[in-house]
């Protein structure tokens, strides 16, 4: 398998009222801080694209890890929550996974997500460096 670089333009005021542009045309949006920090609220921001590309890669690898097990899954889904908080370090970040698995038991709903924190490389990314959660629900 070949490997892949993600390239993306941020212009402008960065997080608020900069522009995000990925090469290839896919991505294309405006930044703004959320109401909750005193701005507008009016885009999308950091915290929303890093809680996106690390469900959307975590799911990928539940499904792997599913597969290497012979189990079928009949729903997956995540709700991921990036948290941007302030501390005597200044800035940092603290993530919640909440997953839900259908069609296995909470015994094996959980053994495909522990497995998956292993092979997901977001997860791999941000171990150890902010806190992670993950709640796993079979439905």
């Amino acid at each position: 398998m070949a490997d892949y670089t993600a390239v993306v333009n941020v212009t402008g005021e960065g997080r608020n009222g900069g522009r995000v542009q990925s090469d290839d045309g896919h991505l294309a949006t405006t930044l703004a801080l959320p109401k909750e920090l005193g701005g507008a609220g009016d885009a999308t921001n950091p915290e929303q694209l890093f809680a996106a590309g690390w469900g959307s890669c975590f799911l990928g690898a539940v499904r792997l890890a599913a597969s290497q097990r012979k189990v079928r899954l009949t729903s997956t889904a995540v709700d991921t929550e990036i948290t941007l908080v302030h501390g005597d370090e200044g800035f940092g970040l603290a993530a919640v996974l909440n997953v839900e698995l259908g069609g296995v038991d909470q015994d094996t709903a959980t053994a495909l997500t522990e497995a998956a924190h292993q092979i997901c490389p977001y997860s791999k990314a941000t171990r150890g460096n902010i806190p992670v959660t993950i709640n796993t629900t079979a439905v």
